[in-house]
């Protein structure tokens, strides 16, 4: 069975750091486009960067550019999501998810729920001091 499994969330201070592990079991996920996703109480998910199949092409939420950077191991199996000068309104539950259309029809990953057939459970991130 396809799932997906996140890891790494956790209590930080403003300012601090955290990574985010997404791991693939029953898939490899370079065929897939991998997005990270957010959801904040009371707040719709959001798209918070994602990674392409096809070349590796990056994307990024403009309230994330510059801090998060997300990467691709495909010897484990695993996305990351390295994210750096943490505030306060990062504080959600942060969800990796994988597109299984994006490397057979060729086109670059974005922040379109739909096309996200397979989602983990969730981590939680909670930043405050």
């Amino acid at each position: 069975q396809l799932q997906l499994v996140e890891s790494g969330g956790g209590l930080v201070q403003p300012g601090g750091s955290l990574r985010l592990s997404c791991a693939a079991s029953a898939f490899t996920l370079d065929y897939y486009n991998i997005g990270w996703f957010r959801q904040a109480p009371g707040k719709e998910r959001e798209g918070v960067s994602c990674i392409s199949s096809s070349d590796g092409r990056t994307s990024y939420a403009d309230s994330v550019k510059g801090r998060f950077t997300i990467s691709r191991d495909n010897a484990k199996n695993t996305v990351y999501l390295q994210m750096n000068s943490l505030k306060p309104e990062d504080t959600a539950v942060y969800y990796c998810a994988a597109d299984p259309q994006g490397f057979r029809l060729g086109y670059v990953c974005n922040f379109a729920k739909e096309l996200y057939d397979y989602w983990g459970q969730g981590t939680q991130v909670t930043v405050s001091s």
